[in-house]
Parts: structure tokens; sequence; C-alpha cells
């Protein structure tokens, strides 16, 4: 769920939208997913990774809609970014600027390029989460059974009492 949110161009919001995912999931009953996990795969994108990402929503997403000779330069689109994030904007301005940008033909080329991404990398996600957590199961397990064998035959060698 959070590599979903986080591949999304929803940077400033992510953690506020997996929070509300997680409590609808936890509502519903239906599904779940642990909040902690979520909220520290959101952190894939952030200030440092944030353009790049988006450029590449935005040209998947060029690519979807078939924009083919549509395609700015990589420096373009910082451009387009850098006029709409003044130094001087505060926290709620810069958001605001960032949907007024998602509005324009930008937003909706990363609007539409996200889903692939989103939705392939949260499967991706889930699947790598998952396989880690067996094995951490297993290893756990393995450990246990190992401290607690001496003690087990230590049990098996008392008289039992029916003798």
């Amino acid at each position: 769920m959070g590599l979903a949110v986080a591949l999304t161009p929803t940077v400033g919001i992510q953690l506020i939208a997996v929070f509300g995912l997680w409590i609808m999931c936890r509502w519903s009953r239906r599904t779940d997913f642990s909040l902690v996990v979520a909220l520290a795969w959101v952190w894939v994108t952030n200030a440092l990774t944030m353009l790049p990402i988006y450029y590449t929503f935005y040209v998947t997403g060029q690519f979807m809609l078939g924009r083919w000779d549509d395609l700015s330069g990589y420096q373009g689109f910082i451009d387009v970014f850098q006029a709409a994030f003044q130094d001087d904007l505060g926290f709620l301005d810069r958001i605001w600027a960032l949907v007024r940008l998602s509005a324009q033909e930008q937003g909706l080329a990363m609007f539409v390029g996200c889903i692939p991404w989103a939705t392939g990398t949260a499967w991706a996600g889930y699947a790598w989460s998952l396989k880690l957590l067996r094995v951490r199961q297993a290893a756990r397990l393995k450990r246990f059974k190992e401290t607690d064998s001496p003690r087990q035959a230590e049990a098996s060698d008392l008289p039992r009492g029916d003798s």
C-alpha cells in the first residue's frame, strides 16, 4: 500500500493518504496492512527523488496518451516545477502549487503515467516483503527449535510414572 501511494504524484500528502487508507481498511475488515511498513515504503519518494520519478511518470504518461512528439526534455520539465515552487511559498502554498501543476497538461500525463509504476512496484514490493517475512519467520522458528530442543530432551528423560 505504501509503494502504491509513494509512486503517485502526491508528495506532501502521501503519509496522510496512507493513514487514511489504513483506517478505511481497518474499518472495512476485508483487508489489512501494516501501517508502519506502508509508511516506510512511502519514503521511496522524497524531496531528492521526487523530480526524477515525476519525470518518469510524465514520459510514461505521454507514451500512454499517444503523445510521442510532445516530450519535453528533463530540464524543461524541471523548469516548470521550479517556476511553480518559488522560494517564498509556504507549505500550504506549495501544496496548492502542486495541485495547480497537476491540473495542467503535465499533471494529466503524470497521473496516467504513474498507474503502471504504482501497481507494478506495489505488487513487487508486496511479493518481496512477503518473501522477507517468511524467511524471517522460518529463521525464528529454527532458532526456537534449536534453543528448545535441550529442554525437550531433558523432559523425555524423566520417568513417566506409569512403571
